[in-house]
């Protein structure tokens, strides 16, 4: 078996029969040669320790917008790439372990007159998981629910927000804190999530749902396609003066705040006729009802399938024969069209063009349902002694915004607080940026960029900073080029 990777002189030691002892993370694999070790980021190659993965560099569009063209393989002499535009990032670098050794890389460049260091490094991640957020409206079950991968606990249906369902998936306590299957099966339902693969989950007491980054929920089997545009009350708010003069009522049903026209503000403020129809559920404010029926996967998030079941009563006094009612979804997917008879009972009949446009509306506002997965992960760790011999104050130039910290080049938002924790959208950091090692735990790619001065206050491996056309061309054929993502900042800007 053949490898192609930069030999690692910072870690690996020999051992007998030409085994190579990684020491890159605490698992210790002991390499025979030809083989990997059980992160397969490490390979013994004719007793030399080596990277299987060739180290990503991203790179600025050059003159003319012209995307960066990857360079043939082992032709490269390293004057294709112009330096001042390339970033070299943390995926397929490789880390350190102990921690105490320098990360890498750690790059040196000059940006804007300004001498600045890159420190470059995978960061093997315990405390980590992801939040996925389901455009749907379906429920997909209650809140704090388990949810399972092959019989596996690996996170819980989490608070809702508007127009999504959100799952916390992951975390140390279902990667350490259970049985091993919990933690390999959790390791790698992460790993498929953050790469953008289709994961198949299931909810205690709620149903079946394949995730995937970027794609539609596949909610038992059923593609989703619409996020809502509101909640009940909203889509009233939204559409009243549209209905106006072609309905005489409108039910907005929703699982969270169901909306009915005459008696919201909406109505009120357009002098609509009261239509004396109740709905079921708690009345919060006019027009508005709270639980008008269970969660489920009928309308608007409801069970209901038959949307005459939420009318609790007609009022007599206020409603008329030959009185329009209207009863849509909060997407407009499932809508009726209803004509009140003399004994003030609705019957469904064919919906007027002039309404269906409106419910036609209802659904052009309605974004695509989409599963978006953001990688969570605390890197307050020891991964900082590889930054700095004093980590505490690279948590600090951290915090307070003079260090720049990426993912793959991709921007991370950091929470405030002690610690480095930090959120990126996996899909703005390059494919397959992620790997694992079997302690389980999770390695992405990390870069620290700052000035160089605030590097050597910090403490920092100022021995090792290296220049960037030293690191690219030392790479050779083992470097991967692509092009920088448009919609991430420059990490050098100000």
């Amino acid at each position: 078996m053949t490898f192609r990777a930069a030999r690692s002189d910072k870690f690996g030691a020999q051992e007998g029969e030409g085994i190579i002892r990684c020491d890159a993370c605490p698992v210790l694999c002991r390499i025979r040669p030809g083989r990997a070790g059980a992160c397969a980021r490490y390979a013994n190659q004719d007793g030399v320790l080596v990277r299987t993965d060739p180290a990503l560099t991203l790179a600025q569009a050059i003159e003319g917008n012209r995307p960066v063209v990857a360079f043939a393989k082992g032709e490269w002499d390293g004057e294709m790439l112009d330096p001042s535009r390339a970033f070299v990032t943390g995926v397929g670098a490789g880390t350190t372990y102990p921690d105490y050794k320098p990360a890498p890389f750690i790059v040196g460049s000059v940006h804007d007159g300004v001498d600045t260091v890159t420190v470059v490094t995978e960061g093997m991640f315990s405390y980590c998981g992801v939040k996925v957020k389901i455009d749907t409206d379906r429920h997909l079950g209650p809140e704090a629910a388990p949810v399972r991968v092959n019989g596996e606990q690996v996170g819980h249906v989490t608070t809702a927000e508007y127009g999504s369902q959100m799952l916390s998936i992951g975390g140390v306590r279902h990667l350490t804190g259970g049985s091993k299957k919990e933690g390999v099966v959790t390791c790698e339902t992460l790993l498929k999530l953050c790469d953008a693969e289709p994961v198949e989950m299931t909810i205690d007491g709620g149903h079946g749902v394949i995730v995937q980054a970027g794609a539609a929920p596949i909610v038992d089997g059923t593609p989703e396609r619409r996020m809502r545009v509101g909640c009940g009350s909203a889509t009233v708010g939204i559409f009243a003066q549209q209905w106006l003069g072609h309905v005489d009522e409108v039910i907005v049903v929703d699982d969270h705040i169901t909306g009915v026209l005459t008696e919201h503000q909406a109505g009120k403020v357009l002098n609509m006729r009261a239509a004396g129809i109740r709905v079921r559920g708690r009345r919060s404010t006019p027009g508005r009802y709270f639980q008008v029926a269970q969660p489920g996967l009928g309308w608007g998030g409801t069970d209901i399938t038959d949307p005459l079941a939420i009318i609790e009563k007609i009022d007599p006094k206020l409603a008329w024969p030959g009185l329009r009612l209207l009863l849509t979804s909060t997407t407009g997917e499932d809508a009726l069209f209803c004509v009140l008879d003399d004994t003030l009972t609705p019957v469904p009949a064919e919906m007027p063009p002039a309404v269906r446009i409106v419910v036609d509306r209802i659904g052009e506002n309605c974004e695509p349902s989409l599963c978006s997965v953001v990688f969570l992960a605390g890197a307050g760790g020891s991964l900082r002694a590889g930054v700095t011999q004093n980590p505490v104050l690279l948590t600090q130039s951290v915090a307070s915004g003079q260090t720049r910290v990426t993912m793959g080049g991709a921007p991370v938002y950091l929470w405030p607080g002690g610690g480095i924790t930090v959120m990126a959208d996996v899909l703005r950091m390059p494919k397959l940026s992620f790997g694992h090692v079997p302690t389980p735990a999770i390695v992405a790619p990390i870069e620290f960029t700052l000035p160089r001065a605030l590097y050597e206050r910090l403490g920092g491996h100022m021995e090792e900073i290296v220049p960037v056309e030293e690191v690219l061309r030392g790479l050779g054929a083992d470097l991967r080029v692509e092009t920088w993502h448009p919609a991430n900042p420059w990490p050098f800007g100000r």
